[in-house]
């Protein structure tokens, strides 16, 4: 999965810096058409403008921004990212809408009008800005920029400027004391140019206007960096400081300050301040909700557990939690032993001998996970995170696997990202790696669209995919 970007850089990024023209078309396009098809829709079929189109106006805007525009994904693509993302969308205001009666103020014939015309109208709007935007951007001001230090960060940086032409950024070379045959690596930026020794760099940035240095130095060389900024004092240029730490592998890296003391985030979970308010929330309302509607299934399937074979109803196992602590999982019983995992845990194979035939089948259709949106509700688990491992489990890869138990910097999840792209079952080494691959890009790259998004896909495969969850 790529990490959501907008002009190729993090929205988080951009809420911090400038908004170039394609970033700001990317943000912006699908709300502005998504709210402006609702007073289109209104006015065609004559109904008066009132406050429930507001309100429905201000929940679309909310839930669109930022847009799903790509201007780099290829056109169908993009086009089937924008509809899915759309029906997405739609699927959870219905959801919505039904459950508290707010879908009542609408006429069908105004709900279908919308969906059509705004799911028409980002379709044709995104083919249109993906074909004229390039046009625009040859003519337009791009803001010129050259880096410190041909090493791998600084070569890095650069491609990442010559392959995205959105970022509006015109590369113009390197400045490095090494000599240009020494810099073999350069050609893999696209042939871009040594422009000099670091004692020209002022000089050749007065003479030539350059809007942006970038020093991507390592940290150790602080002497030299600090006598470069001591030169670039005389010159009006934006200074950004690359630091070699991101060429390290991050989770939710960032930049933070104490007190106005400047620190780097390496490994942090992704729900802190706002973002752990939605997650919450979100969890709180969906669970809520799908208990309400799941609630004769619910019954349905205990009563099946009962009548298969003694033994408890919903049994409790032990699992790793959020920042590693041991927390109680519910599940229905659906072999004759409860294994809770502590010591032991014996991986379930096909036939074996004791899941009970109703077991077999709530296993199939993974209706024995149903009670831990129980366990959703009172905050130990998540609708959407990394599948909790039984603690041997745990204890057993935690020493084969680099970064496994960055995992529990989250809540573990009735369903996942690993899950949702094929790594559902099976506890053998290559196996597993896969699902923790899959679990730190889900904390690398979290939103509440990808959560949702993870959830419609669980319902797809649970509804056609026979193996465990």
């Amino acid at each position: 999965m790529q990490e959501v970007t907008f002009g190729g850089q993090t929205f988080d990024g951009f809420l911090r810096g400038r908004l170039t023209l394609a970033t700001s078309i990317e943000l912006f396009l699908d709300p502005l058409i998504i709210v402006c098809s609702i007073f289109i829709v209104a006015a065609w079929l004559g109904q008066p403008l009132g406050a429930h189109h507001i309100s429905l106006a201000l929940i679309a805007l909310l839930s669109t921004f930022p847009g799903s525009l790509r201007l780099r994904d290829t056109g169908w693509r993009m086009a089937w990212r924008a509809a899915g993302e759309w029906l997405l969308i739609v699927a959870m205001l219905l959801l919505f809408g039904y459950a508290s009666g707010y879908i009542d103020y609408f006429s069908a014939s105004f709900m279908t009008g919308w969906v059509s015309t705004s799911l028409v109208g980002i379709l044709g709007a995104h083919e249109v800005a993906r074909r004229v935007l390039p046009r625009v951007l040859q003519h337009a001001h791009l803001c010129s920029a050259v880096i410190v230090g041909g090493n791998d960060i600084g070569i890095t940086l650069a491609q990442q400027f010559l392959g995205n032409q959105y970022l509006g950024v015109r590369f113009v070379g390197f400045f490095d004391d090494r000599d240009a045959e020494r810099l073999t690596s350069m050609a893999t930026a696209g042939g871009a140019r040594l422009l000099g020794s670091l004692d020209s760099i002022a000089s050749y940035v007065k003479a030539n206007r350059i809007d942006h240095i970038y020093i991507a130095l390592p940290m150790a060389s602080q002497p030299r960096i600090l006598s470069l900024l001591d030169d670039m004092r005389d010159t009006t240029a934006s200074i950004f400081f690359v630091p070699d730490i991101f060429m390290t592998d991050l989770i939710q890296g960032r930049m933070d300050s104490i007190n106005g003391m400047p620190v780097v985030a390496v490994c942090e979970t992704p729900f802190t301040g706002v973002r752990g308010v939605l997650k919450r929330a979100s969890d709180i309302v969906l669970s809520a909700l799908i208990l309400l509607f799941i609630s004769p299934v619910f019954a349905a399937v205990a009563f099946g557990v009962y009548r298969s074979s003694p033994g408890p109803i919903i049994f409790s196992q032990r699992r790793y939690g959020l920042d590693g602590r041991e927390i109680i999982v519910y599940k229905f019983r659906s072999m004759s032993v409860t294994e809770d995992g502590d010591k032991r845990y014996t991986q379930v194979t096909r036939g074996d001998p004791r899941v009970t035939p109703f077991g077999a089948f709530i296993r199939k259709t993974s209706l024995d996970e149903l009670p831990q949106f129980i366990n959703v509700l009172q905050g130990r688990m998540s609708i959407v995170g990394p599948r909790p491992h039984a603690i041997s489990v745990n204890e057993q890869y935690r020493k084969l696997i680099p970064g496994y138990m960055v995992r529990h910097k989250v809540k573990p999840g009735i369903t996942g990202w690993a899950q949702v792209n094929g790594y559902r079952g099976g506890d053998d080494l290559d196996h597993m790696k896969m699902r923790i691959k899959y679990d730190l890009e889900y904390l690398r790259n979290w939103s509440l669209r990808l959560d949702l998004l993870i959830i419609l896909r669980t319902v797809r495969l649970v509804a056609k995919d026979s193996r465990a969850f």
